[in-house]
């Protein structure tokens, strides 16, 4: 039987690559990744063979396996499972994955897609259409407090009469459908029980899931049966290193491949060693900014959130802690994205005389909590800057490092009580997937308690509709942003791309716009 036609992620690979060398060529701190890709006299092709070993800082946690919540989850989710369609990096273009091709109803309350029939899950089982029903009403359940939880359940009809083709229904359009069938993993129905417990990973991925030890490593093999391309490497090692610092004195030895928790400093450091590749990610970001929850009172003035977006130095953070390879946000969105807009995006401009006025409007008001996961050198640089600028304008905080998986139990649950540090993605999405989905802006229930009905309002009429794009959207977008800046319950400091380490003899990584490692292609030289 002839080999499939390459997925996206192959060419997705080779065009990463290039834009890393035009983006890192005049950048030092990513010098090595340029000779990565200028390596061809020394490195003679793909090869076979071999177990890539990953670093990763947080390890997963079966109860919240699909929230994006860990670095290790994340490379579990990329390894093992597919999902129905596959956005580029830099845009909303649907590209074929599980789903070959598809259409949409012109009135937006259906689309029907049309399945691959040569596909099996790591158990052998064929993959039809019930495995599509099954993984949306999965993530439309609440047990799972996924972030498109919102979305999922707006899919209320499921015609899987033809095993490879499936025609969903909805009440209402979905400006964002695209967005849940690229982040949808597909989730195999008769191992779901060993799923929630940790015991089986079953997918129809590259790679098959073949252990993992609590707090220690996830265990990988490649999936010989794969539908794509097959995978160069024979597995995968996870090892579950908390402190970057250890992370990154692994990578030196010899004991780990790739890290993916080392501080930007680091990154700089290993990038001008001709032994490592530092590899951007441009169009996976992520944006770090400040939460604040409302359910604190000394909160809710938002004459004192206004204060505090004046105060932040954010050039200063992008360049300290992140050593440049960012840039400094009012908004979350990336310049492609529709609700992107450059004059909003400089709204509260570093200004610590405007700060200091608001805050004597304010009287006298308690020292604020400020939460950031410890173990992250990142966040806690940041924090650390924050607590200074908020000081320097007669605001005091006092920092709480949260071990991490606590830390993701308090973003979902809304019980920081104050101020909290963290990166959130999903910007460069549909902008309605923001709005209706991520955990910190969810219209109808967020980390900060904010509740307004003038944004619910903008949310649902950015999501409800049929195109996410046109001008209609845009002018939507155009009130969101004003929300957002109005009410400030997320100050927003830079946004970031993803961006790993590995020894020179690592190639061809490549990242999904979700944020999980691309492993399809990659390969040890020997």
């Amino acid at each position: 039987m002839p080999r499939p036609p390459a997925r996206p992620s192959l060419l997705r690979a080779l065009v990463l690559a290039l834009v890393s060398l035009l983006v890192v060529s005049s950048l030092a701190a990513c010098s090595s990744a340029v000779k990565e890709a200028s390596s061809g006299s020394e490195d003679s092709g793909p090869t076979d063979g071999g177990t890539l070993r990953i670093g990763s800082t947080n390890d997963i946690v079966p109860a919240s396996i699909f929230t994006n919540s860990s670095d290790a989850a994340n490379t579990l989710i990329g390894a093992v499972y597919d999902s129905l369609i596959d956005y580029p990096q830099d845009s909303l273009d649907p590209q074929p994955r599980l789903a070959t091709s598809w259409e949409v109803a012109k009135d937006g309350l259906s689309i029907t897609l049309q399945l691959r029939d040569d596909v099996t899950f790591h158990s052998g089982r064929e993959f039809t259409s019930k495995d599509v029903e099954f993984s949306i009403k999965t993530w439309a359940d609440p047990t799972w407090t996924v972030q498109l939880q919102r979305t999922a359940a707006a899919v209320t009809g499921f015609d899987t009469s033809d095993p490879h083709a499936i025609t969903l229904s909805f009440d209402h359009p979905l400006s964002n459908i695209f967005d849940l069938l690229d982040m949808l993993p597909i989730i195999d129905s008769e191992s779901f029980d060993q799923l929630k417990e940790g015991k089986a990973y079953v997918g129809t991925g590259p790679f098959v899931f073949t252990s993992w030890t609590p707090s220690s490593k996830l265990e990988f093999t490649r999936n010989d049966d794969y539908w794509g391309d097959e995978p160069h490497l024979d597995g995968i090692e996870v090892d579950i290193v908390s402190d970057p610092q250890a992370q990154v004195s692994q990578l030196r030895s010899g004991q780990l491949d790739l890290i993916t928790g080392a501080s930007n400093r680091d990154l700089e450091t290993l990038g001008k060693d001709d032994s490592y590749t530092v590899t951007p990610f441009d169009g996976s970001v992520q944006q770090i900014y400040v939460g604040a929850d409302l359910a604190n009172p000394d909160l809710q003035d938002v004459k004192l959130r206004q204060a505090i977006a004046y105060a932040l130095d954010r050039q200063r953070i992008v360049d300290d802690v992140f050593r440049g390879q960012g840039t400094p946000i009012n908004l979350p969105w990336p310049d492609y994205s529709p609700a992107y807009d450059a004059k909003a995006n400089e709204t509260y401009a570093y200004d610590p005389d405007k700060a200091k006025e608001l805050v004597s409007q304010l009287g006298s008001h308690p020292t604020i909590p400020l939460a950031y996961s410890a173990g992250n050198a990142n966040y806690e640089a940041v924090a650390q800057i924050v607590q200074s600028d908020l000081e320097a304008v007669g605001i005091k905080t006092e920092l709480q490092p949260v071990e991490n998986s606590q830390f993701i139990k308090q973003l979902i649950g809304g019980t920081f009580g104050g101020l909290w540090i963290l990166q959130h993605g999903y910007a460069h999405y549909t902008p309605s997937t923001l709005a209706v989905s991520a955990y910190p802006f969810n219209a109808d229930k967020n980390a900060s308690h904010f509740v307004d009905k003038q944004y619910k309002e903008d949310a649902d009429a950015a999501w409800e509709r049929v195109d996410g794009s046109d001008s209609g959207a845009v002018e939507i977008y155009q009130r969101l942003n004003k929300d957002l800046l109005d009410n400030l319950f997320l100050i927003e400091i830079a946004l970031l791309h993803f961006t790993v380490a590995s020894s020179d003899q690592v190639h061809d990584l490549g990242m999904s716009k979700r944020g999980e490692l691309d492993l399809d292609a990659a390969y040890l030289s020997k």
